[in-house]
């Protein structure tokens, strides 16, 4: 009996498929992300108030008081002698600087500012890191560098001029005690908040006295130290005023007085305006250094 060929024929079976067949093609990412994630970065775009034009912003706020000055006047709100209108101080400005007066009230008492300034940041610097580094001191000063930090700027004066007299003495003095106490005030709390840490691991390098306080303590504080001097400066501002109210002969706050008793109200708010562009040119020089000493420790 014969056997088919079909019998006899071997079985094909399928044979495996390849490793590459097996695995799964990969997986595909929509367009959209590719697109998203080649498609170049953009910077954020800056604010108005972070760009280089924002003191355009802070100029509005000025203009906007010079015009309604300048409608109060013109409309008979008030009188010519209570409030001029800027052209009139802008004339005043104008006759007593070419009498060659108005310079010499500036120069008289930035310079008045400026010595007061650096002799009761120098002396409230010391006497803050005296007292935020002693306990002993502490105990000691505090309470009466802190009872006479509560005394007026005015009262100061009739007791400068019994001591010291008329004259640039007691006007420099009486400008460096108003710079005086915010650095002291600053200083001395900055001191007393310092991480302790920070000063026991400099303590076990050898680091103490002096050397802690210049390379430790001191940088810790810096930041806060340049916020106290920006409020010094602006209370050397207010304490000028009192020292040349009463014993001097030039300056911004003898042309207030000379201007009242005058009945020169132009020349008042002229000296009005001369102290507040003053007091914000120093005060952004001041804010200048700030600035670096933000950016130089930044960590504080």
């Amino acid at each position: 009996m014969k056997t088919s060929t079909l019998d006899k024929a071997p079985v094909s079976r399928p044979s495996p498929a390849p490793e590459t067949q097996r695995q799964s093609a990969p997986e595909q990412k929509p367009q959209s992300a590719v697109l998203k994630n080649t498609a170049p970065s953009r910077k954020p775009r800056k604010s108005l108030l972070e760009s280089r034009w924002s003191w355009i912003l802070g100029a509005l706020l000025p203009i906007a008081l010079l015009a309604l000055w300048q409608f109060l006047s013109s409309t008979g709100v008030f009188s010519a002698v209570q409030l001029p209108a800027p052209s009139k101080v802008l004339a005043a400005a104008a006759d007593l600087w070419t009498r060659g007066d108005l310079g010499l009230h500036i120069a008289i008492s930035t310079q008045r500012v400026v010595l007061g300034f650096v002799i009761g940041a120098v002396l409230g610097l010391v006497l803050g890191a005296l007292i935020g580094l002693s306990r002993w001191a502490k105990t000691l000063g505090g309470p009466i560098i802190g009872a006479f930090r509560a005394v007026p700027s005015l009262a100061w004066v009739p007791l400068l001029l019994l001591w010291i007299g008329i004259g640039e003495d007691s006007k420099v003095t009486l400008v460096a005690i108003g710079a005086f106490f915010p650095v002291y005030t600053t200083v001395s709390a900055a001191l007393a908040h310092v991480d302790p840490k920070l000063v026991e691991a400099a303590r076990s390098f050898g680091v103490r006295g002096i050397s802690l306080f210049r390379s430790v303590q001191l940088p810790a504080v810096l930041p806060s130290v340049v916020s106290g001097l920006r409020l010094a400066l602006a209370q050397a501002w207010l304490f000028l005023v009192a020292a040349e109210l009463l014993g001097a002969s030039m300056g911004l706050g003898f042309l207030l007085t000379d201007s009242q008793n005058n009945g020169r109200t132009d020349r008042l708010l002229l000296a009005i305006v001369l102290l507040a562009i003053l007091g914000k040119i120093t005060d952004a020089l001041v804010g200048l250094f700030e600035g670096w000493v933000k950016k130089k420790f930044p960590s504080n």
